[in-house]
């Protein structure tokens, strides 16, 4: 048995496939590329370190080298400097995209409290109470998976400083998860609590 499209077009589908409201999403997204491209050409390639913004964060002290609010061609990721003081830590957070961090100079470890979830009729989250230790020290690589809460403390006798990346890729597409579960000590002024679920 073969079929064709009529088997699968009736005239209900085919009364409803127009409409008498129009609109100009599409000429509007053709502007808004030519405008975009044009804006693009003006960002700046390179971005000098006293150009880089320091920042007092719910996460401690970091330097942004790249984030979506400065003037550059970058449009996928976010890079900042973070500066962790000798026994100190980062407050605690969670995002749905990954991070990546390369450890500059100190030594310390991560605690990651890693996720499960389940999505019946909406997601359903559970953290693991026990956090993972990694310990890191200089020139080390360190990976968070997605949605894993995380914590970076410093046992150093200097100041840590870790060069941590993340994707703007998700917050994009609607996934703009991003909670700061405790803030950094000292920090507590700039902190921005997770809303109640």
């Amino acid at each position: 048995m073969s079929f064709t499209y009529k088997d699968f077009v009736d005239e209900t589908e085919r009364e409803r496939s127009r409409t008498e409201e129009y609109v100009d999403f599409y000429a509007e997204a053709l502007k808004a590329s030519q405008e975009f491209r044009q804006e693009y050409d003006g960002r700046v390639n390179c971005v000098k370190w006293d150009n880089m913004p320091m920042e007092r964060s719910a996460d401690g002290l970091i330097k942004h080298i790249i984030n979506e609010k400065m003037d550059t061609k970058e449009c996928c990721i976010d890079v900042y400097m973070q500066f962790i003081p000798v026994g100190g830590a980062t407050g605690t957070s969670r995002h749905l995209s990954e991070e990546v961090a390369f450890v500059i100079e100190g030594e310390g470890y991560d605690h990651h409290y890693d996720v499960r979830f389940d999505c019946d009729v909406e997601f359903e989250w559970e953290w693991e109470t026990t956090p993972k230790t990694f310990e890191w020290g200089p020139g080390d690589f360190i990976y968070i998976p997605p949605y894993c809460a995380h914590k970076r403390f410093n046992t150093s006798d200097k100041e840590a400083r870790i060069i941590v990346c993340n994707s703007r890729m998700l917050k994009a597409i609607g996934f703009d998860w991003f909670d700061q579960l405790e803030p950094a000590k000292g920090f507590e002024d700039v902190w921005v609590p997770p809303q109640e679920e």
